[in-house]
């Protein structure tokens, strides 16, 4: 997921980016600062950002007016106002803004935040696989892990299966944002699936015991960690 800040005091700027490197430190999160938001602007017409927080008092260009522009861009970017002044939040409704965030930034609330922004990209998020000559979609949130086969790789979902003529990594890439770590070179599984892990092995929802290679057992521990952590608010 990338995520914005903009906001013209630094010491702002980076309590935000601080507060969610603690909490998705071994999650794929990227955080980028600005000061003046024609600068966020200019980044978000080349890449666009899932998230962005802004601040409502700056001097160059407002908050609000930020927001307004971002909208035109985009009606599926969260935007979260960083305020002193609540009495602002009237004026958030123009620009569908998800939440206001008082300073300092309490971690529990940027949590609370954090954790709605992703389980709703991830709730709508799908992949599109060819399998046995069909065309499917499948909802990334129902997926238990994928398991390479030679040339092939199996998918594992509830209730389900399907083979397909793909790359483990390239499953990796695409997911990369959706809370999925590669245990081994021949597994690659969802963290909001995991039971347990036992000594060198994951168990699965569905039962199923998975190897994890021993230079990745920290990793994934310290992973599954920050990703438990996230949900419990």
């Amino acid at each position: 997921m990338r995520v914005a800040v903009c906001d013209d005091e630094e010491i702002f700027q980076e309590q935000i980016r601080n507060l969610i490197d603690k909490i998705y430190n071994s999650m794929d999160v990227i955080v980028d600062v600005f000061s003046e938001g024609k600068k966020l602007l200019e980044r978000f017409d080349a890449n666009p950002y899932g998230v962005i927080f802004l601040d409502i008092e700056m001097p160059s260009m407002d908050g609000i007016t930020l927001a307004k522009k971002l909208r035109q861009r985009s009606e599926n970017v969260f935007i979260v106002f960083l305020t002193s002044h609540v009495e602002y939040a009237l004026e958030g409704y123009e620009v569908n803004a998800l939440r206001y965030l008082t300073k300092p930034i309490r971690e529990d609330k940027l949590r609370e935040v954090l954790k709605y922004v992703m389980d709703k990209n991830t709730a709508k998020r799908q992949l599109m696989i060819k399998s046995e000559g069909e065309e499917l979609r499948l909802n990334v949130a129902d997926v238990l892990y994928f398991e390479a086969q030679n040339q092939y790789v199996m998918i594992y979902l509830r209730g389900e299966e399907h083979l397909v003529r793909a790359n483990m990594g390239d499953f990796e890439e695409q997911l990369r944002d959706d809370g999925f770590f590669r245990i081994h070179r021949g597994y690659l599984i969802s963290l909001a699936k995991v039971k347990k892990i036992v000594k060198s092995e994951v168990i699965m929802e569905n039962g199923a015991s998975l190897p994890v290679s021993r230079s990745n057992l920290k990793s994934l521990k310290e992973s599954l960690y920050s990703f438990v952590e996230g949900e419990a608010f």
